[in-house]
């Protein structure tokens, strides 16, 4: 099951509901991972729009719920609009609240992505041996996430991927790659010793800084060519 909630409105459209937490990451003194909220802002817009795009979704508004400080909204909202922009997404309204009464000890953010989509195609798939699954990027957290932004797929590569027929993706998590194979396929489910990647399989992707994608065997030199050396297969026993 994907991480998103679908809401029907009327005949033939949904629109799809993503959202993303961050906690103790910014410019406060106890914050645990220190970076500017341009940067913050930018990662928590990657998660919840990739899970909306991946679903089927096209988004047309963000909702910010801000607890960095008034002083924090603008730069938060860069880093949304810089997302945006690396998606080619015009017109996307932003929107939210700032806690300007009390302030937190620790930086914290929440977003949330809204998508329109004409039909569900986010349905789960059947499993079969002439699928092929590879992982697109590297799965990093914390401070790794700027230590090693070269490793981080890119947001247009993932729309791109996401936008070729045949291929289904779904960006990968706090609970890793083995958790997010196992929401993705509706007839089953792998243990860690049936499946082989060069990543950890229960490594954090934090903002989702890796992704998988699910296509036919016919596709793999070309899903290779695209991904380039954010390319890595995973091998599936049975």
């Amino acid at each position: 099951m994907r991480d998103v909630l679908i809401v029907p409105f009327n005949e033939g459209n949904s629109i799809v509901i993503g959202s993303d937490n961050s906690g103790g990451i910014g410019l406060k003194p106890n914050d645990e991972v220190r970076v500017p909220y341009e940067v913050l802002g930018y990662y928590s817009l990657r998660v919840a729009a990739m899970e909306v795009i991946a679903a089927g979704g096209i988004p047309f508004a963000v909702t910010l719920h801000n607890f960095c400080g008034e002083t924090a909204w603008e730069a938060v909202c860069q880093g949304v609009n810089k997302g945006l922009n690396e998606l080619k997404m015009k017109n996307v309204r932003i929107t939210g609240s700032s806690e300007s009464n009390f302030s937190l000890y620790q930086s914290a953010l929440s977003i949330n992505v809204l998508g329109e989509m004409t039909a569900n195609d986010s349905a789960d798939i059947e499993y079969d041996k002439d699928l092929r699954i590879a992982v697109i990027g590297t799965p990093l957290v914390g401070e790794k996430v700027t230590e090693r932004k070269e490793e981080v797929v890119p947001l247009y590569l993932f729309k791109k991927i996401t936008s070729l027929k045949g291929v289904v993706t779904l960006p990968v998590g706090s609970k890793g790659i083995l958790s997010e194979l196992n929401s993705l396929f509706s007839n089953r489910n792998f243990h860690e010793s049936e499946v082989s990647c060069e990543h950890n399989l229960h490594q954090s992707a934090g903002p989702s800084t890796c992704f998988l994608a699910v296509y036919h065997q016919d596709l793999e030199e070309e899903m290779k060519k695209m991904a380039g050396t954010f390319f890595h297969s995973v091998s599936v026993k049975g």
